[in-house]
């Protein structure tokens, strides 16, 4: 195990040690951990204010008592654990689960062990074990749902190392943060969210799950494309010929509950779970800043998804030119609300199949998205920058034919076709389902984002994209703008040119209308000019 790259990337960032070409825990928490593996007859936890004092024991005898936690979160455990939580489920919850997730955690060396062995097996040595992957560095990396679970656990119980994590853009991991806003307000929408994470432990100590999940840091190299143009260039995007795919808007429903095998978009910022462990602030150092939200998009998914935490621990922040593509975690929360209104409605039960590699067919991108861009976002510096992030959501190269299902050892990604009458004709190919990336509290124009979104999945040769507006008052004519365009058969080009045109507009204030009033003809808003570049472009005819 020494002669790991891999291995050795992710060590310091892991509690355990490697002896004798073997990993395993320091001698002082294997006692600990075995105590409370033995339950709380013999640990004597029975409350979150003991079960946090046993914390601040396992992390002495791991040396990381000098990486203090976050400010209030003992408070934390004991309001959620004994007060927030009925008397009932606060028994099961120390006789049962917190057993059961110590036993998870002394197996995780050999589970460790296992997984390291299996991706050898699998897909050639130090493919896709877990690692540090960088920026620019493409791979993926397999995690059954066990390893993950006790992986989760040290999370719960604190026990990451931080010291380095901020150097290396890692966001956050430990969820003393999760828990540390219950000590200064107990803001229902952070209850709720450690509702879902308690959850999550309940459901995994009761039956362990046998699934995989995979993470995939995907990277564009803009240098080179399909046209002999650089896809980072303008000239790439206004001399594409390929056609807009269809696109349909959905004004209710959410992402997740989509019935097609698409793609769903994560609205990320730069750092994978931005604020999913956190509350409603913006937080900076000098290494990295991250977004503490209140229940946002992504912090929604991560709750009721939160297999996809584990990935904070090994991916720092992306790129513009990149995203990250995790395929198979499971569901295991219902919610209704959004924002502050967020709340936990009790157990969700994922019915996706799996493919062939243990996975639910559940496929999310994370996509970085800027926060508070202001007016900068109509520079045509940033139209290429955003259309250059949703590219990334392509899978296969541009022109790629006859792929078929051909999900196999070479191959673990998979490629089967959304059942979608849309997608009939596009083997191997995923449509997309988004929404209003890069909006809401990110400060995004809806209207922009909406086509650059387009744009990016019509260049990918997606099938459709399926938007869910939310009922986002500045998007009632995003129904109406893409069936007009639609009708008259634009390709990526034709929209990127009414784009950049409509974006120079606005930044040299000779017009204030929003992109759709701005576009559509015989508007009482539309611009002169817009209307004069339509028929010199032969965009519209009259």
């Amino acid at each position: 195990m020494e002669t790991r790259g891999d291995l050795a990337s992710i060590l310091p960032f892991l509690p355990l040690v490697l002896r004798s070409s073997s990993l395993c825990w320091p001698s002082g928490a294997l006692g600990s951990l075995k105590a409370l593996a033995l339950g709380s007859d013999v640990s004597r936890i029975r409350s979150g204010e003991v079960l946090f004092d046993a914390i601040l024991d396992l992390r002495e005898s791991l040396g990381l008592s000098s990486q203090p936690l976050a400010y209030g979160s003992a408070s934390g455990f004991s309001s959620f654990f004994d007060e927030l939580m009925s008397k009932e489920d606060s028994r099961i919850w120390f006789d049962n689960v917190v057993p059961e997730m110590a036993r998870l955690l002394l197996q995780l060396p050999s589970l460790l062990e296992s997984h390291y062995l299996k991706s050898d097996e699998l897909f050639s040595e130090g493919k896709s074990g877990i690692r540090i992957m960088g920026p620019q560095e493409p791979g993926r990396v397999f995690l059954s749902q066990e390893l993950i679970a006790a992986l989760l656990s040290c999370a719960m119980f604190c026990l990451f190392p931080t010291s380095d994590r901020g150097f290396r853009g890692l966001p956050i991991i430990n969820f003393d943060n999760l828990f540390a806003p219950l000590y200064w307000n107990e803001k229902q929408h952070q209850v709720q969210k450690v509702k879902c994470i308690v959850h999550y432990f309940e459901r995994i100590t009761s039956k362990m799950l046998t699934g995989s999940v995979s993470f995939e840091r995907k990277v564009l190299h803009v240098d080179n494309s399909d046209h002999g143009l650089a896809y980072s260039s303008t000239t790439y995007w206004r001399s594409s010929t390929t056609p807009l795919c269809p696109f349909e808007v959905f004004s209710e429903g959410l992402i997740e509950d989509q019935p097609y095998e698409a793609i769903e978009v994560d609205f990320a910022n730069e750092y994978f779970g931005g604020g999913a462990l956190g509350q409603g602030c913006v937080q900076k150092d000098k290494h990295y800043q991250h977004y503490l939200g209140i229940s946002k998009q992504e912090e929604i998914r991560f709750m009721i998804n939160p297999e996809l935490i584990v990935g904070m621990l090994f991916l720092p922040s992306m790129n513009a030119n990149e995203a990250i593509e995790i395929v198979g975690v499971e569901r295991f929360s219902s919610y209704s609300g959004y924002g502050h209104s967020f709340q936990f409605m009790g157990d969700y039960q994922d019915n996706k199949p799996y493919d062939s590699m243990g996975r639910r067919k559940t496929w999310i991108v994370a996509i970085d998205a800027l926060c508070n861009p202001r007016m900068r976002q109509y520079g045509i510096e940033y139209l290429v920058r955003y259309a250059l992030c949703n590219r990334l959501s392509e899978t296969f190269p541009k022109h790629a034919k006859d792929i078929g299902n051909s999900e196999s050892k070479g191959n673990p990604e998979g490629t089967s076709v959304s059942e979608s009458s849309q997608a009939r004709n596009f083997q191997g190919s995923r449509g997309i389902a988004t929404g209003n990336w890069g909006c809401g509290a990110f400060g995004g124009d809806p209207e922009i984002k909406s086509m650059i979104q387009w744009l990016a999945a019509s260049e990918g040769l997606r099938p459709f994209i399926h938007y869910y507006s939310f009922g986002e008052a500045a998007l009632q004519k995003l129904e109406e703008a893409t069936r007009w365009i639609l009708q008259h058969g634009w390709t990526v080009s034709d929209l990127w040119s009414m784009l950049a045109e409509y974006c120079d507009q606005r930044l040299s204030s000779k017009t204030f209308n929003g992109f759709f009033d701005w576009l559509l003809p015989f508007s009482a808003n539309t611009s002169s000019r817009a209307l004069l570049f339509l028929v010199q472009t032969n965009l519209v005819a009259f």
